[in-house]
């Protein structure tokens, strides 16, 4: 039994549970059980069984029935992207995309992206909501408009100086419809790209493609923001250079005029007037540099960066990660005064567009898109990432049963019939302390792989 944590600090209930699941009879395979999931913090509960058989003789190669598991249950990791609600299972989650992003920059034949994608035009571009009012923030100068320096911890932060002028239905309305902004902005970009290369938009379209993958981020204001590494590609997509013209400057200059030239206009409703949703002013892009010779915005550090915000939700500006169905449930759940009076917004606001769904996302102050998203060329995706894990534990699978690889023995056909249903969800005390004591574990050693593969990384790099 794992004892990364003292036992002592437990609650009287949490103690009396882990004592018993210690001394049930399953012990060993409910912990088993918890680590395969990678310590997941609410895995799925499943009942039933599969059969392997030869596909040419009929003959049982194997069995396995949940009848012998411990609570008659097997524990498959939950898989939620977020970590707020399971560290373990959104860090699988923030591997994936980071390997998705560092894909489209560096190549990775492996996974269908040629290395040669490296040398392609490539910037990170944040595009940022307007405002809706001053809020306390650390500027430049040093002391915010309230004529106080604030500390990077300061909970003030990004809320407003004056909430009763705070445009909040506006800022839950701009969330709402980021989405819509961001797909107008991908149709202006390559509009733009035309316009800048004088050709087009047809001819444009047969010489070079655009690629990109983004992340949404929530700003402490609320408000959404997204970062995007955009990329020239040739007509082929990344398997083919981009043409002389298709340059980093003009590349650079498209992706500005394009987010000024975007607008979603907000129809009036009730007492709501109408509204056009624009970007903000501050835009920014930037270069990708391949190697980092002492430049900030390196592949692996926007990989890094987009896979660090893939992981994150509205949670971060002190709102809840669950959704809310009333007012009073807010001050029962102490929300904070300026996410509480956003949630608040979207709960007003949803009886007057009630298409726009505000209510159903008032917890993510009214953002209703995915927050990772790529183009079809950028590189390889997240499913197909997903299958690769997949057939690698098939095959390890496969080997501690004895059963035959297709690859290897082609007509050695193998039929697997399973039939699974939900049978719940969760922990309970006792094997809520046990998972989270696996998790750090794992992370622990994952940590330890990774400085030893950074040494050796860089021992390489030295030697050369």
């Amino acid at each position: 039994m794992t004892n990364a944590a003292p036992m002592a600090g437990l609650d009287p209930a949490t103690l009396a549970d882990v004592v018993r699941l210690a001394g049930s009879p399953g012990f060993d395979r409910i912990q088993d059980q918890i680590r395969r999931t990678g310590g997941c913090s609410d895995p799925i509960h499943l009942q039933g069984a599969t059969v392997t058989r030869d596909k040419a003789t009929g003959d049982v190669l194997h069995s396995y029935s949940t009848d012998t598991e411990p609570g008659r249950r097997l524990r498959v990791a939950c898989g939620n992207r977020r970590a707020s609600r399971c560290p373990s299972c959104a860090w699988t989650y923030a591997g994936d995309t980071y390997h998705l992003i560092r894909a489209g920059l560096v190549g990775d034949p492996a996974k269908g992206t040629p290395d040669t994608v490296r040398d392609h035009p490539r910037v990170f571009a944040t595009l940022t909501p307007p405002s809706f009012g001053p809020v306390h923030n650390q500027p430049a100068s040093g002391r915010c408009r309230c004529g106080t320096h604030h500390p990077e911890t300061a909970p003030e932060l990004g809320t407003p100086l004056n909430p009763d002028t705070y445009d909040y239905a506006a800022a839950v309305l701009w969330n709402n419809h980021a989405s819509d902004l961001w797909r107008r902005f991908t149709i202006y970009l390559r509009r733009e790209i035309a316009q800048h290369a004088g050709l087009t938009q047809k001819d444009a379209h047969a010489q070079a493609r655009v690629s990109f993958g983004k992340v949404a981020e929530y700003q402490k204001r609320g408000a959404v923001h997204f970062h995007a590494v955009i990329r020239f590609d040739g007509p082929d997509g990344p398997d083919s250079p981009p043409p002389a013209w298709a340059t980093l400057t003009l590349l650079t200059k498209a992706i500005r005029a394009a987010a000024l030239r975007v607008e979603v206009t907000v129809d009036p409703a009730g007492p709501h007037p109408a509204r056009v949703l624009r970007w903000g002013k501050q835009i920014d892009v930037q270069p990708i540099s391949s190697f980092g010779h002492g430049e900030e915005i390196t592949e692996q550090a926007v990989a890094s960066y987009v896979a660090k915000y893939a992981t994150k939700a509205a949670e971060t500006t002190g709102t809840v990660d669950h959704r809310v169905g009333n007012k009073e449930a807010l001050l029962l759940l102490g929300v904070p005064d300026h996410p509480r009076r956003l949630i608040e917004a979207c709960l007003d606001l949803h009886p007057h567009y009630p298409d726009r769904k505000l209510r159903d996302w008032a917890h993510m102050l009214g953002f209703r898109g995915h927050f990772s998203t790529k183009s079809r060329r950028y590189s390889t995706t997240l499913g197909a990432l997903r299958q690769v894990r997949a057939d690698y534990r098939a095959a390890q699978q496969r080997e501690a049963l004895g059963l035959p690889d297709p690859d290897d023995h082609p007509e050695a056909t193998t039929l697997v019939v399973a039939h699974w249903a939900y049978a719940g969800h969760g922990h309970t005390p006792g094997e809520s302390w046990l998972a989270t004591n696996i998790a750090r574990e794992l992370k622990a050693n994952r940590e330890l792989a990774r400085e030893v593969r950074a040494d050796h990384v860089d021992q390489e790099v030295w030697d050369v």
